[in-house]
């Protein structure tokens, strides 16, 4: 009863139209999710990036550049329809927005997290600036979401953000390593409560485009003693 009065003061707003969702039960219109950009095969071995020819076993980027995270996982391409959607719940308080990603992300993709068996989910942290101005974590409530539906642990403060760096969007992809270097620090006191070993995180994360943000976090976390790094994201740009 208190959920269906919720519904009426509040209705569900769908994350890529904005307008109410109909018919009632759904997180998003059933004819915007169909129109959205799906990862699917072929796709990279390494990041989950979709790629136009299917005899190969990475995109570019990858072949390019050696990656220490060991495999990723993606849902959409990021194109225009899902930088506003994303825009909304990054920047304009749509949290709501996050029970679709979530949703789909466990629907398409909850079965690898499994059979990974991570020790934990490790949400890329944001600087106190930023959480101060927004007043929370996108990574971290997708994070949580995630870990609910599975049953995997989430350790929101294992990463600390300890500097605060210009926008990754304005930047190369060279610019953005440079930028992101020593932004990233290990929470030791975090680790050390845990009642057993980490050896496997999944790093969650929005958006990964050039991969720079992730590599900066696998890079802490194995230098820390963790063995396997995978990461998951809601959209992720297009390979070659």
């Amino acid at each position: 009863m208190f959920q269906a009065i919720l519904d009426i003061i509040y209705p569900v707003r769908c994350p890529i139209c904005t307008e109410i969702v109909v018919p009632k039960g759904n997180h998003a219109c059933p004819s915007c999710r169909e129109r959205l950009p799906y990862v699917q095969e072929p796709k990279c071995m390494r990041c989950g990036k979709p790629i136009e020819l299917e005899e190969k076993e990475y995109c570019s980027d990858c072949e390019r550049k050696h990656y220490h995270y060991d495999k990723g996982f993606a849902v959409w391409q990021y194109n225009e329809v899902m930088k506003k959607s994303i825009a909304g719940f990054k920047y304009y308080s749509k949290k709501e927005y996050a029970k679709f990603y979530v949703a789909e992300i466990i629907r398409l993709h909850g079965n690898h997290l499994l059979q990974l068996s991570p020790d934990a989910l490790v949400p890329v942290p944001i600087h106190r600036s930023k959480y101060l101005q927004r007043g929370y974590n996108q990574a971290d409530i997708l994070a949580r979401g995630i870990g609910k539906e599975l049953g995997i642990p989430v350790l929101s403060d294992l990463l600390i953000r300890n500097k605060k760096t210009l926008p990754q969007k304005k930047l190369s992809g060279v610019e953005r390593l440079r930028n992101l270097s020593e932004a990233f620090q290990f929470n030791d006191k975090t680790a050390m409560k845990q009642k057993q070993e980490l050896k496997k995180i999944v790093l969650v994360d929005d958006i990964y485009t050039t991969g720079s943000t992730i590599e900066a976090c696998t890079n802490v976390l194995k230098s820390a003693g963790i063995t396997e790094v995978y990461f998951i994201v809601i959209c992720i740009g297009k390979g070659f």
